[in-house]
């Protein structure tokens, strides 16, 4: 996010020195909604580096026997994917190609979005991902200033939900037009809750949650994710995927994450719509 320099040199260290904070890092004993897809997925991990995008993909895909979902992923102000590498790596177990743009200042979602380009290039050449990568299902996603650039990255239409965590300022709900996920921390002193309820407050016009995770902070998403990996991963595998088994963590009369503990406000708005009676 564009804020002053001190504040945004701060961010930088804190993004990249931060021990893991509370939340975040200790699973709580009890049984939470989006608890089944924080562990690793079933695919082995690869990564192939690049100078405007890293790929994060299942090791496994050119013997794939499917076509595999693509997230995009923008950081951070100052930071790059290696802040968040667990959370990246562990999205491409569960299934996902994950093009995060190199860059420390992806709001503008452009750097974002040439991820889907250099996917499409590689889908239709030699090489383990062609015809593997299933650029009809793509989500866009990013931390802080990389929030911002996730929704401003959703202008494109080949964008097909949005999962902005803690976003930045610098962006414009309606050019939204799938279903949106923003995420919170309570304790976020940089980017309060209360910036993120406005842009949920401005999402009318499509399907949009807001969920704040009791006790994080600003740096709870870096690294692996901390309480933040569970509920994105829940969020991709139902949009992208079709994964009926993660719908219940946000859709229906008894939506998982609206009763969870670990999520201190959960809000839905009158586009999402409750589950058929045969799934309550």
């Amino acid at each position: 996010m564009r804020r002053s320099l001190p504040l945004a040199a701060t961010l930088v260290a804190a993004l990249l020195c931060s021990p893991a904070t509370a939340d975040a890092r200790t699973a709580p004993a009890a049984v939470h909604a989006a608890d089944r897809w924080n562990s690793p997925g079933p695919h082995p991990v690869a990564v192939r580096p690049g100078l405007v995008t890293t790929l994060y993909y299942p090791g496994d895909i050119a013997s794939s026997g499917r076509r595999h979902p693509v997230i995009i992923w923008g950081n951070g102000t100052g930071a790059t994917p290696g802040v968040y590498d667990g959370l990246l790596r562990h999205w491409a177990g569960h299934g996902f190609v994950v093009a995060a743009a190199n860059t420390p200042a992806s709001n503008s979602g452009r750097e974002m979005r040439a991820g889907i380009d250099r996917l499409t290039t590689l889908n239709a050449a030699d090489g383990p991902f062609r015809g593997k990568v299933d650029l009809d299902r793509v989500g866009a996603t990013g931390h802080s200033q990389g929030g911002a650039g996730a929704i401003n990255a959703s202008a494109d239409d080949r964008v097909d939900t949005t999962v902005p965590i803690q976003p930045g300022p610098l962006a414009g709900a309606s050019s939204l037009h799938g279903p949106v996920l923003y995420l919170a921390g309570q304790n976020d002193s940089i980017v309060p809750p209360s910036l993120v309820r406005g842009f949920y407050d401005a999402s009318g016009h499509v399907p949009a949650v807001y969920a704040e995770r009791a006790g994080a902070t600003h740096f709870t998403p870096t690294g692996d994710g901390g309480g933040f990996r569970g509920v994105t991963t829940a969020w991709f595998r139902y949009h992208l995927m079709d994964d009926a088994r993660a719908r219940g963590v946000f859709y229906g009369k008894d939506c998982g994450i609206c009763a969870d503990s670990a999520w201190s406000d959960v809000r839905r708005n009158a586009r999402v719509e409750p589950a058929p009676a045969t799934d309550r």
